[in-house]
């Protein structure tokens, strides 16, 4: 009987943390696509286009040639027939020229409260 209980305060307290484990998980998901898995593909489009896809294009222009471009396009870019979105099922924001990264792109998810510009974004800078 003792065992028992103690097993069952294991599992509430199991649970009670499960949504701390699953979402840092998916913090650090975002983070990876952000900071190190669109690097590859947006830097050989960059090297095949001559620049990064402007904003308009968006990750969009890694699957598809972008209208006007399609003689010098040699993609897709990107190893999935789409750009996958972010853990929180939101697409991916995607800027050139950047706004926190001056010199660069901006890409960011929203974060878990899917709102733009707050706290929780996961962004490459």
């Amino acid at each position: 009987m003792i065992a028992l209980a103690i097993l069952s305060l294991l599992v509430g307290l199991a649970v009670a943390n499960l949504d701390s484990i699953f979402g840092d998980a998916q913090g650090s998901t975002a983070k990876l696509f952000v900071r190190e898995s669109i690097k590859l593909p947006l830097t050989s489009y960059r090297i095949k286009m001559s620049d990064y896809p402007s904003t308009a294009e968006g990750l969009q222009a890694l699957i598809t040639a972008p209208n006007g471009k399609a003689e010098q396009w040699t993609g897709p870019y990107f190893s999935d027939s789409k750009i996958p979105v972010d853990p929180w099922g939101e697409p991916y924001v995607y800027r050139y020229p950047g706004v926190k990264n001056k010199t660069g792109y901006d890409v960011f998810s929203k974060g878990p409260d899917k709102t733009e510009g707050t706290g929780d974004d996961i962004g490459n800078w």
